[in-house]
């Protein structure tokens, strides 16, 4: 972890201008003594939540309540699975929200109870709160898939869609992997963290095998029949990896022609699609998702498994005082993305304390950028601004954009750096 513990885990660009164009101008620096924030989960929306309201109030305490020591993104992990960065290069701690007054009390938050106003925590009993913002991530719906299990992708079938061991683990079997071996992606069915994710994944490990097991494929079992900057990742797999020809290194199956997986078989390494049955040396199955657990505990989510929320200032529309953000929440048509959660839990930070101060929350507007790295120096991205309508969150016309195709190879070396420079101005 060489020089981890002496960098912010959310560093805050722009200064004051990005904190008045997510509505704090009229509350900053209150000094006035606000009450008790309660931030269950300290991922990239908990963290930027917990920075944003002390700053804008260093009165307002704050506690975060997050079960594990170190937090690893998930975006960038993918370099880690291709050998391009060390595991510790995602690895980040808490001491720098704790130099800034922030709690963090390192525990698994079990309940919410909306009436009496306080978190349910495993070792700590229940901490009051004036409000509390959850932001738990993702949860799998491992019943779609016969066969698969928390234990089967901990220790043979990874996942690796939250980043840590499983990361770890799929850059392991890779490389044990013998050259000629055959690689399985199972992208999930929409909505799911982080859409390029999976595709950007296919390109590193590409890469990878380009460079040092040149016969080996990697064969993509989705269950859509579309994805994100998809003309951009055929074209880039074109280029660099041979796609639509017979020695290419990726195979892409839409789930309407036989992509869907119905389950696996862990001891003979076999993926039982909706066709046919696969089997591959290593195995990266995402399974569908859902907000995490604690969310379904609390009574946040609707029956869809997701977290509706006022999206003007992410109150959930379940419970009052309690606010839900990043990929958990209802926030289409933003994409569940880091970028993402870090430009909504801005948004709801600015409102919480606002309500705190008896003030209303701002009328907000949000960003969302998602680079992805066809090679080390193949960057591609898609970028959107948001506003709110007075109802929802809407895309703003004429703003965002793709890549452009057939861009120059400056073009795509600028957007890499553009990719590596945001990772290093977020963490």
């Amino acid at each position: 972890m060489s020089g981890i513990s002496r960098r912010n885990f959310i560093q805050i660009t722009g200064g004051a201008a990005a904190v008045s164009t997510m509505g704090f101008s009229n509350i900053l620096l209150a000094g006035k003594s606000a009450g008790h924030v309660v931030i269950i989960g300290g991922g990239v929306g908990g963290a930027t939540a917990a920075h944003y309201i002390k700053r804008a109030d260093p009165a307002v305490q704050v506690t975060i309540i997050e079960p594990n020591a170190n937090y690893f993104t998930c975006f960038m992990s993918n370099e880690v699975i291709s050998g391009e960065r060390p595991l510790d290069s995602i690895k980040f701690g808490y001491k720098n929200l704790e130099s800034m007054g922030i709690k963090v009390v390192q525990d698994l938050a079990s309940n919410i109870d909306a009436k009496k106003k306080h978190v349910v925590t495993r070792k700590n009993g229940n901490i009051a709160y004036d409000r509390c913002i959850v932001s738990p991530g993702v949860d799998f719906k491992w019943e779609m898939i016969e066969g698969y299990s928390a234990g089967i992708a901990a220790t043979k079938i990874p996942h690796a869609w939250k980043a840590g061991p499983q990361t770890a683990l799929l850059h392991k079997q890779l490389q044990a992997m013998k050259d000629g071996g055959t690689v399985i992606i199972a992208p999930p069915p929409n909505p799911f963290r982080c859409p390029p994710g999976p595709y950007e994944r296919a390109c590193q490990i590409a890469h990878y095998l380009k460079n040092n097991k040149p016969k080996s494929k990697i064969l993509i079992l989705d269950a859509k029949d579309k994805f994100s900057k998809q003309g951009l990742f055929m074209q880039g797999w074109k280029k660099h990896y041979g796609y639509g020809t017979d020695n290419s290194l990726i195979e892409w199956v839409k789930g309407a022609e036989g992509g869907i997986i119905e389950g696996v078989d862990a001891k003979t390494n076999t993926v039982i699609g909706s066709v046919d049955e696969y089997k591959a040396d290593v195995i990266n199955v995402i399974p569908a998702q859902k907000a995490g657990k604690i969310a379904f505990n609390a009574g946040l989510v609707n029956d869809k498994g997701w977290c509706p929320v006022d999206q003007k200032t992410f109150e959930s529309t379940k419970h009052k005082d309690v606010y839900v953000i990043g990929d958990s929440s209802v926030a289409s048509p933003m994409p569940k993305s880091g970028y993402a959660a870090n430009s909504e839990a801005k948004v709801c930070a600015a409102a919480v304390v606002a309500s705190l101060h008896g003030k209303p929350a701002a009328h907000p507007t949000l960003v969302n950028t998602c680079y992805s790295l066809i090679t080390p120096d193949d960057g591609i991205s898609v970028a959107m601004v948001y506003n709110f309508d007075g109802k929802k969150i809407q895309k703003v016309k004429g703003s965002g954009g793709l890549t452009p195709m057939d861009s120059s190879e400056a073009m795509r070396k600028r957007e890499a750096r553009y990719a590596h420079s945001w990772f290093n101005n977020i963490t």
